[in-house]
């Protein structure tokens, strides 16, 4: 079983950064593969980031590409989401998740745990 505390959200002017804080609970964290979605008003949940139980693989969306950086720290069961130079188009609850299974870590059917979401609201 896992827990998730997602933190760090709030309100960013256009070009601004935001840190996104992921705390979990469970004895397996460094084995897991640790992920952040995103849901725009109205839209469905879709893949931000990834990264692998050791940290030494990570996988983003082309949408984030050399803005948004995944990254963990397993001593302290948290992985991060920086995210710099916001736009408007990043306005959504961002969640953190952790991989249950499956091959295709950008699948949200593939992560079974997950926290309760953080506000990212851009301004323009």
């Amino acid at each position: 079983q896992v827990e998730l505390v997602e933190s760090g959200g709030g309100l960013v002017q256009a070009g601004g950064s935001l840190r996104l804080s992921c705390a979990a609970s469970g004895r397996t964290f460094s084995f897991t593969t640790m992920a952040w979605f995103r849901q725009p008003p109205g839209m469905e949940r879709e893949f931000v980031e990834a990264i692998s139980g050791s940290g030494d693989r990570t996988y983003y969306a082309d949408s984030v590409k050399a803005r948004f950086t995944i990254s963990r720290d397993n001593a302290k069961n948290t992985v991060y989401l920086q995210m710099n130079n916001l736009k408007p188009e990043d306005t959504a609850v961002y969640y953190c998740a952790a991989r249950s299974g499956g091959t295709d870590y950008t699948r949200v059917e593939n992560y079974a745990y997950w926290g309760q979401g953080t506000q990212v609201t851009v301004s323009s």
